[in-house]
């Protein structure tokens, strides 16, 4: 009987414990309210995780334009260059290379052919005419691969960091929350909402900066190493024209 009777107070005053407690819990949730309600720490980890997000949307989009156009142009170039050096024209080759200057292949091969090229009517024995072409086609790997990386490194940055600094914002929001349960002498909702609001959207911000830098840095990475493994092959294939041409050469002069 006892046990009925506390049953029924308790539950005849949860209205009134429910009002005590949502008391003055006036909070919008849209932007701008959010934007108002925020201490000012919470609006410098803000206005820091959209400038990260700013200059991470910013390399997507220059690299995805430029690993578009190299794909493009690389594909119009290969058969170009190839249909040129049968025919044994390397000046012809060297032009159309030229023409497609967006294209990672061609700033790889036009690299080699000006070295061969340079070393064609001068004195040095054929092994060093090869191995001249083929440290310049290793240079120009190296800053192909440095320009196609250019920014790329950073998305990982961003993407490692930026929950982090939606935690430091988290933990300026509880301690917010927690002041203005010191301050108000109350544990209602109204005294805590605007540090919870702080931490869940310096939270949520973090996570939506961070979670595409990752995607897209995996995205490029993979990308890159595709465009490695093209341009190497087309290293290969270039010196392998040198030498069959040098060997015709000197069965020529025979």
């Amino acid at each position: 009987m006892f046990l009925a009777n506390l049953a029924f107070c308790v539950l005849g005053h949860v209205p009134t414990v429910a009002a005590l407690f949502f008391q003055e819990a006036t909070i919008g949730w849209d932007p701008v309210s959010l934007w108002r309600q925020m201490g000012i720490l919470a609006k410098i980890v803000v206005v820091i995780l959209f400038i990260m997000s700013g200059w991470s949307i910013g390399v997507m989009i220059d690299r995805a334009m430029a690993f578009s156009a190299a794909r493009k142009q690389s594909r119009a170039f290969a058969p170009a260059v190839a249909g040129a050096l049968r025919e044994g024209k390397i000046d012809e080759a060297i032009k159309v290379a030229e023409r497609n200057k967006k294209s990672h292949l061609a700033k790889v091969v036009t690299a080699g052919l000006q070295e061969f090229r340079a070393h064609g009517d001068s004195a040095d024995i054929p092994g060093e005419q090869i191995e001249a072409s083929k440290r310049a086609l290793e240079r120009a790997e190296a800053i192909v691969h440095a320009e196609l990386k250019r920014g790329v490194s950073g998305l990982a940055t961003i993407g490692s960091t930026a929950p982090f600094v939606g935690l430091f914002g988290t933990v300026v929001g509880i301690i917010n929350a927690f002041k203005g349960i010191s301050t108000e002498k109350s544990t209602g909702l109204g005294a805590v909402a605007g540090g919870i609001s702080e931490a869940l959207v310096t939270t949520a911000i973090g996570l939506f900066v961070a979670i595409p830098a990752v995607w897209m840095f995996n995205y490029f990475t993979n990308k890159i190493e595709a465009f490695d493994v093209e341009m190497g092959n087309s290293s290969s294939e270039l010196i392998d024209y040198f030498l069959k041409r040098s060997q015709r050469g000197a069965a020529a002069r025979k």
